[in-house]
């Protein structure tokens, strides 16, 4: 049997050829230049140097993660275009696990660690019995205090390897209680000709996919990954802002729709155009969901309308609202909020009276159709 090995899930590009009983030609680089740059050129001169025919293979090796998105992406590509070229199977090699095999038969604990930033590592803790290596716990992206804490509950010596050694040694010497050592430069670091002697024994097993089946494992989201997720959330967040002109008809909609004494488009924007008013509104994910139309005089404002869209009630689109009001409120040192609202309407008085106002009064017969007191309230801002 005869397999192709390649590794570029870290820092480490590495490409090898091996059989069952030797390895044929290994090239292991661990400098600053990227994979995209090494390993095709290490892969050709691999093959000339042996003068290999890569039809002759028997499957193609491949460390298939976790590590540097970048260079699984590189590995797992190149991987499945020669797959798909040469019609042969891809072995999925688990990064870490391709890493304990550097250790061949060592009888305590063997934790490869890799760096994932953030304080995290990508790691797994392995043993060999019988000369087969058994995985105690796969690999997994967890914090260093985290596997520390797990590695002092096993009993027996720990080994460690990987390019997240340096980074936290000082922090594993410092909170390890079990006995442990870290492995000799030569073993420490991924190595293709591991990933292929591993890949061999996965082959017999029938562990095996095709080029188009391959599929790193990056056991968590990418940095941009992150960032667009992040950044869809908060679009999708509610929005305060300034209401415009082009907000009108959204405005008379939900007036239409909440109030039987609604007013017009017209008188809102009326109310909009009016020097003395201020007017926010809502939006989430382009839709209008809300409003707050205030009356300025002097140190004082009155709100005249607030409402929120049915559909978004008791999401916190009121509050919202009234946070925006009361900024502005400090911006034009305004220290008092008024406003009025019908007696029946309990749910209404209820929230403002959690939004710190209080009942002053009565007007009555303030509201028409159907006709029915005001209960007027207040709020000092203190400014």
């Amino acid at each position: 049997m005869r397999i192709l090995a390649l590794d570029s899930s870290g820092l480490v590009a590495s490409v090898a050829v091996l059989e069952e009983e030797q390895i044929i030609a290994e090239y292991t680089v661990n400098y600053k230049k990227t994979h995209s740059q090494t390993l095709l050129p290490m892969l050709d001169e691999v093959a000339k140097m042996t003068e290999l025919d890569l039809n002759t293979m028997d499957a193609i090796a491949v460390a298939g993660g976790p590590g540097s998105f970048t260079g699984l992406r590189i590995g797992s590509a190149t991987a499945k275009g020669l797959g798909l070229a040469l019609n042969k199977p891809l072995i999925h090699v688990p990064t870490l696990e391709g890493l304990a095999y550097n250790l061949y038969g060592n009888e305590g604990l063997i934790c490869p660690i890799m760096d994932a930033r953030r304080n995290q590592v990508y790691t797994g803790i392995y043993t060999f019995q019988v000369g087969t290596l058994r995985v105690i716990e796969r690999q997994m992206a967890i914090s260093v205090d985290e596997l520390i804490k797990r590695l002092n509950g096993w009993n027996g010596a720990v080994t460690f390897l990987g390019d997240g050694v340096p980074v936290y040694k000082e922090q594993l010497e410092k909170g390890l209680t079990v006995p442990y050592s870290f492995a000799l430069p030569h073993m420490n670091r991924q190595r293709a000709a591991s990933v292929g002697a591993l890949g061999i024994r996965y082959y017999k097993e029938g562990r095996i996919e095709t080029a188009m089946e391959h599929e790193p494992d990056y056991l968590r989201v990418s940095q941009a990954e992150r960032e667009r997720a992040e950044r869809e959330a908060r679009e999708k967040e509610p929005k305060v802002r300034l209401m415009t002109a082009q907000d009108t008809d959204a405005v008379a909609a939900i007036e239409t729709e909440l109030f039987p004494d609604a007013w017009s488009r017209q008188g809102i924007s009326d109310t909009l155009n009016n020097p003395q008013t201020v007017c926010f509104v809502e939006e989430k994910q382009g839709l209008l969901t809300g409003y707050l139309m205030v009356y300025l005089a002097a140190d004082e404002a009155e709100i005249a309308k607030i409402a929120v869209s049915p559909e978004y009630q008791r999401q916190g689109g009121g509050g919202r609202l009234l946070l925006a009001l009361e900024n502005e409120c400090e911006t034009r040192k305004i220290n008092k909020l008024l406003l009025d609202v019908r007696e029946s309407n309990e749910t209404a008085r209820l929230f403002y009276q959690n939004s710190g106002f209080v009942e002053d009064g009565i007007r009555q017969g303030f509201y028409q159709s159907p006709e029915e007191d005001a209960v007027l309230m207040s709020r000092q801002l203190g400014c």
